[in-house]
């Protein structure tokens, strides 16, 4: 994926600049990812091959006049729009993210319950978590009514499905086949 090519150039460049520079640039281009996700003219008019290159680039320069960034992410941002590829920012961001979080030894997951739990239940759930899997974890709680009960849980590349409506359904197939 092209994205993953331009977000592990611009991992490395910030690596090598040392100090805070993968966080901050990190922060930026969530916030500008954020921005395209917030504004789908904005994500269209990238795509759309009918703008020119420079038409792109001047719209991302008066993007970036808004906000403060640094110079190797306005850096970045004339890069893909002098390659065309100003559409790709969010995939960036989202790799330029895994990279963070794998330079850090943080893990991501989901908790997904049918109802929301109560902020203790919550920490003990990541603590018992880390102490499983040995390193720090960032999870994210949410709520979907459709699960009924129990919880799903996905970290990493795991996915646990402890809910009731995947053991509901796990019993009308076994009834269906006669079990």
């Amino acid at each position: 994926m092209i994205a993953s090519r331009y977000a592990r150039a611009l991992f490395q460049l910030c690596k090598e600049q040392g100090g805070n520079e993968l966080e901050s640039t990190a922060q930026q281009l969530n916030a500008l990812a954020t921005v395209m996700e917030q504004s789908p003219e904005l994500y269209r008019l990238f795509r759309n091959p009918a703008f020119s290159a420079q038409e792109k680039k001047n719209v991302i320069e008066a993007v970036l006049a808004k906000g403060e960034y640094a110079a190797v992410v306005i850096n970045f941002c004339r890069l893909l729009a002098d390659k065309g590829r100003l559409a790709i920012l969010p995939d960036v961001d989202a790799v330029f993210q895994v990279l963070l979080d794998q330079e850090k030894g943080v893990m991501r997951g989901e908790v997904v319950t049918a109802v929301s739990m109560p902020k203790t239940d919550r920490e003990k759930i990541k603590s018992q978590l880390e102490g499983q899997l040995g390193q720090e974890l960032v999870l994210d709680f949410r709520v979907n009514k459709k699960i009924l009960g129990g919880l799903v849980l996905k970290v990493g590349d795991k996915l646990y499905d402890a809910s009731l409506r995947a053991q509901l359904d796990m019993l009308k197939e076994n009834l269906k086949r006669g079990e």
